[in-house]
């Protein structure tokens, strides 16, 4: 009996054109694309860090770094997402292994989330030290690694990898923005409330992040298995 790969409908082929087929699979790629980014950047997570190394600012100059530090990660993301395909073949490298090295990293910041702390793949504990004497830490440490780390870059070109169309490529540059737009609100919450911010509260949401990034990085792995045609999906 021929099997039938995950996510696909019986009777649909994999170039099926029927509008619920391709209507199904965009849904489904958006809300990858959206949950995998919000887990990965993880704001939430970023917001102690971010009122250490702003210990000393007033809340209208903490808005305006966040402001500029969420610009400054779309941007970025924005700009490997379309040039993703370039930097693949520039270097010689094929999706399965970038999505196996993927999924390390990912895993790695999961375990750390897991444990209520924040990953030193984000950011190093020398790198957050050096951003509570600086004026202005908008750029970096913030916006690059804290939020624009390596574990965000290779989600964004996972992503990208795997928008095969226009339709694909417009969602991913709108979760990016999406998901960048609400780092920057709950920044500007952190950087307005800090006295109502429960650490508890931060804790246990920090390990529900890291168990979904964690299912999220195991998925790229069972996904590269699979294009190396070492694994197989049961049919559904």
């Amino acid at each position: 009996m021929r099997r039938v790969s995950a996510g696909s409908q019986p009777g649909c082929g994999r170039g099926c054109s029927k509008p619920q087929c391709e209507d199904v699979s965009l849904t489904e790629y958006a809300l990858l694309a959206l949950s995998s980014l919000f887990v990965i950047i993880d704001p939430v997570a970023t917001v102690p860090a971010f009122l250490a190394m702003t210990a000393g600012n007033r809340p209208a100059e903490r808005e305006r770094m966040a402001r500029l530090a969420c610009s400054v990660c779309a941007g970025l993301l924005i700009a490997f997402a379309l040039a993703g395909h370039w930097i693949f073949h520039f270097l010689g490298i094929t999706l399965p292994a970038f999505q196996m090295a993927g999924s390390i990293v990912l895993l790695l910041i999961a375990l750390d989330m897991l444990n209520a702390k924040r990953s030193r793949v984000h950011e190093t504990q020398e790198e957050t030290d050096a951003g509570t004497v600086k004026d202005d830490i908008a750029i970096t440490p913030l916006a690059v690694p804290m939020l624009a780390g390596p574990g965000a870059i290779s989600t964004v070109i996972l992503l990208q990898a795997k928008a095969d169309s226009v339709a694909r490529y417009i969602i991913l540059i709108v979760a990016i923005l999406a998901v960048c737009f609400v780092s920057h609100f709950i920044l500007i919450l952190a950087a307005r409330g800090t006295r109502w911010i429960s650490p508890i509260a931060l804790r246990v949401t920090t390990r529900i992040m890291g168990l979904l990034l964690a299912a999220i990085a195991c998925q790229f792995l069972l996904n590269a298995l699979r294009e190396l045609k070492i694994i197989t999906f049961p049919a559904v």
